[in-house]
């Protein structure tokens, strides 16, 4: 199962005729990407469910309707085992930032934390998942696929949010603060959270 955000709303790209949310059965084959997507965007529409026989290979045949960007992430532990958020265009949210060129995940995933937190001293322990979601740039529909590690460092020394790219702040929270960050922010980063949950649990 894979799943694609537009504004929140899910596409579940599955291979599961199984009832598990209260979204619309689709077959993938037979689907109008553009019209699904307008849907979601401007319709009552609050998710969908695309069923296929091959999950990975209907991604593939979803990916060619866009340009896909990649980027990389981190969620990062202090010794308290606070999680990192930047706050952005009203949102808190985890840093990430686009994979430069001959450049690999991790390297991006530990440069662009540094350079939207103004940390150091990071280490990356795990992989966690790949999100995905659209956004709308030049007037045209792109997907970004994030891949995501889970991070920890020993920095003590202050935050620095890169206003340049519209941070306006960085903060280490501890799991209340984490759990009211959570209701003002995206459905994938819920997902890396959760993700992050389990990681906890399986130790």
């Amino acid at each position: 199962m894979y799943k694609v955000f537009v504004n929140d709303a899910p596409i579940i790209i599955t291979s599961s005729l199984k009832k598990e949310n209260e979204y619309p059965i689709y077959l993938f084959k037979d689907t109008i990407v553009d019209e699904i997507i307008y849907k979601l965007k401007h319709g009552n529409l609050k998710g969908v469910n695309l069923y296929c026989i091959d999950t990975e290979d209907a991604l593939h045949t979803f990916y060619t309707h866009f340009k896909v960007e990649i980027a990389a992430g981190g969620l990062v532990l202090n010794k308290n085992n606070e999680i990192l958020f930047i706050y952005r265009m009203n949102k808190w949210d985890l840093p990430k930032g686009h994979v430069e060129k001959d450049e690999d995940l991790e390297t991006t995933a530990i440069r662009e934390v540094e350079e939207e937190c103004g940390i150091t001293n990071l280490k990356i322990d795990a992989f966690l998942l790949t999100t995905r979601h659209l956004f709308y740039q030049k007037k045209k529909n792109k997907l970004k696929e994030t891949h995501w590690f889970l991070m920890h460092t020993n920095f003590e020394g202050q935050l620095t949010p890169q206003q340049e790219e519209g941070i306006t702040k960085v903060a280490f929270k501890d799991k209340i603060a984490t759990e009211t960050a959570l209701k003002s922010t995206y459905k994938n980063i819920i997902l890396v959270y959760q993700e992050y949950l389990k990681s906890v649990t399986k130790e």
